[in-house]
């Protein structure tokens, strides 16, 4: 089994070789998840992420042209330069700070009223999961929200598209994708359902309630009701 930062490193290789081709490969046409992109889009308005808006992983752009429409600045971070150059082009919002980072090794540099990640948590490996959610605790002050999004424990079965092999055993979490140029490349894949992923936030102290929107999950929340070492200062003006 290769090394942790290895299969991050191949990870980050593998979507910045992906920046061109990402779009289109999401989003085929006649979209079958496109009832069910509406549900969550609808929940994300619901939500409201106003005020100073941290998204990880932004990558080219899908969510982020959303957030601008409530967010009175964002820093959109991604590790793939070539993602945030579309992204970029995508959203054209002066309002749109853009940092190259991997999220694994950044430190928040300063509070946020809102974090918001859209198909990036099944990317943390399963031991980086409680350190994953203690950076997102720091980058948020008391009151501050979390919103998030991915596929759900069995949307394996909707990856045809993505020439998805799984590797290993079950519960490996382990993928191997092909690019178009036929290249391949291993990914790091963590399914959760959403209740187990519900109860492990809420076992952490977060305030969070996820649902399940057929192959998708999304949930929302705010962080633990503890005293907080080392964190940023809040914004100022909030939501």
């Amino acid at each position: 089994m290769p090394g942790e930062r290895e299969l991050i490193d191949e990870q980050i290789a593998y979507y910045r070789r992906r920046a061109a081709e990402y779009d289109a490969t999401t989003t085929p046409p006649g979209d079958p998840f496109a009832a069910e992109s509406e549900q969550i889009e609808a929940a994300l308005e619901a939500f409201r992420p106003l005020g100073k808006v941290l998204e990880l992983a932004c990558g080219t752009g899908s969510w982020t042209r959303r957030l601008v429409l409530h967010a009175s600045e964002i820093t959109a971070l991604d590790s793939s330069p070539e993602m945030i150059d579309l992204n970029r082009l995508k959203v054209n919002d002066p309002r749109v700070r853009y940092v190259v980072a991997d999220v694994f090794s950044w430190s928040p540099d300063s509070a946020y009223d809102v974090v918001m990640f859209a198909n990036w948590l099944s990317h943390v490996p399963p031991d980086r999961f409680d350190d994953f959610w203690a950076l997102v605790e720091r980058c948020l002050p008391p009151g501050g929200r979390v919103f998030f999004v991915d596929e759900a424990k069995d949307a394996w079965r909707n990856e045809e598209r993505l020439s998805e092999e799984f590797l290993g055993p079950s519960g490996a979490h382990l993928v191997r994708r092909r690019l178009r140029d036929g290249s391949a490349h291993r990914v790091i894949k963590v399914f959760w359902d959403p209740a187990e992923l519900q109860a492990r936030l809420r076992g952490m102290g977060w305030q969070v309630a996820v649902a399940g929107t057929g192959s998708f999950y999304w949930g929302e929340g705010t962080p633990p009701n503890r005293p907080r070492r080392g964190a940023p200062e809040s914004p100022e003006g909030g939501t």
